[in-house]
């Protein structure tokens, strides 16, 4: 099936370039270029969160029972119609039904997504899929942010019509390119519970699952830390506290993506060598430092060192996700039971897409108050928060889960099975 992850992986790629012509602008272009206000903006983002509580209780199980694909192409046609309706919002309430389309659109699409890599994969091959997956999502989206930021401008809306017509089009290319892949009939998940062994179903057996409800209260800190601030609160501190340009938040991303994209490959072989939980709980101690250093960015006298240091902090930021990509996606997987796949998929998407929500609506509040101090604070206790959970998650997890096979390990164990058949002939 490596071709059908190769394509799984491209259409990825393709929606992520067209996200980074506006995800890295949202917060500008709702508060200051609609002039709606940094309060109202973040209110617009918590809607995202609303539309995700509405429709992924119900995705995974779709998921599990049709398939990921007819479910990636809904999505994809949903977050098209919200983008492009964006770009077209003049008012709140209009950018309120912009952001349910957008929201439910991609809370659809990332559970697909992930069910997708982990039927094209196998456990040893999982964790380079998913670096694979989140390489090229990452240098998509840094690329559409480069660009981006080269054709905004604060004083005309029209440029930012443009970059949501351009995202728009790029879900409708992920639908089509993904939507057309030949999947197996069934998952390839070679150590998960078969379907006779998991008690009852549905949430329950979730909410039993004390590994994964620990990974699921992490993955909610993780994104609220990082992802959740790119839209709003650090995008706001960049602009108002360290006083650089939208251009300059465009350079920003494009250092967070050239970090990933330099460091993702070399810390793999680190990830395939450590423990899952002490993986995370050095990324908590990394994005403490990088906030620490956005938060300097602020007093420093010299405009041009202050700008350096906010890169900087997007840098250490693309480090700490490196990281991450090929350790908790794959941890999802490896805790699923067989046939729950596409629903612990959709709950851990929906702690995600909560937190991507409240993470800017938490960022604007405290930008439209001015309350930039206590923003920064508040990110650093959660960075340290990251490494406490993730070392006590290691406590939860089994050896395996917690320290998967690697590539080599797997193939020197097929080689003696195909010795003994050959003699057995």
């Amino acid at each position: 099936m490596q071709g059908a992850l190769r394509r799984v992986q491209l259409g990825n790629a393709l929606g992520a370039f067209g996200n980074g012509f506006t995800v890295p602008f949202l917060f500008i272009y709702v508060s200051q270029v609609r002039h709606v206000g940094a309060g109202t903006a973040g209110a617009v983002f918590a809607t995202f969160a609303l539309a995700a509580f509405a429709v992924l209780p119900f995705v995974g199980r779709v998921i599990d029972r049709r398939g990921p694909r007819p479910v990636l192409v809904a999505g994809s046609v949903a977050a098209a119609l919200g983008a492009l309706n964006f770009g077209l919002a003049t008012t709140a309430p209009q950018m309120m039904v912009a952001a349910v389309l957008i929201g439910v659109g991609m809370a659809v699409i990332q559970p697909a997504l992930a069910t997708m890599i982990v039927w094209c994969s196998t456990s040893a091959t999982r964790s380079r899929a998913f670096a694979t997956q989140f390489f090229l999502n990452n240098l998509g989206m840094g690329i559409g942010g480069l660009i981006g930021g080269l054709i905004v401008d604060t004083s005309s809306p029209a440029g930012f019509t443009l970059l949501f017509a351009i995202d728009s089009v790029m879900f409708l290319v992920l639908g089509a390119v993904v939507g057309t892949v030949r999947l197996p009939r069934t998952p390839r998940i070679d150590d998960a519970l078969p379907q006779d062994s998991v008690p009852g179903g549905g949430l329950r057996v979730l909410l039993r699952d004390r590994a994964m409800v620990r990974l699921c209260v992490l993955g909610a800190v993780v994104f609220f830390t990082c992802y959740g601030q790119f839209e709003s609160g650090l995008a706001a501190f960049a602009t108002e506290v360290t006083h650089v340009s939208p251009a300059t938040l465009g350079v920003a991303l494009a250092a967070n993506t050239s970090m990933i994209v330099i460091a993702q490959f070399l810390v793999l072989r680190l990830v395939e060598r450590a423990r899952r939980s002490r993986v995370i709980a050095s990324v908590g101690v990394i994005w403490f430092v990088a906030w620490v250093v956005a938060g300097l960015s602020g007093l420093l006298a010299s405009h041009v060192v202050a700008t350096v240091a906010l890169v900087s902090t997007y840098a250490l930021f693309g480090l700490g996700e490196a990281l991450l990509a090929p350790t908790v996606a794959p941890l999802v997987a490896e805790l699923a039971p067989e046939s729950m796949l596409g629903r612990y998929n959709s709950a851990f998407a929906l702690v995600k897409q909560s937190a991507l929500a409240v993470g800017p609506a938490f960022g604007g509040v405290l930008a439209g108050a001015g309350l930039y101090g206590t923003y920064i604070v508040s990110l650093v206790l959660c960075s340290l928060l990251i490494a406490v959970l993730g070392v006590r998650l290691g406590r939860h997890l089994s050896a395996r889960q917690d320290s998967p096979p690697r590539p080599a390990r797997a193939v020197e164990a097929v080689r003696p099975r195909s010795a003994d058949v050959a003699k057995a002939a």
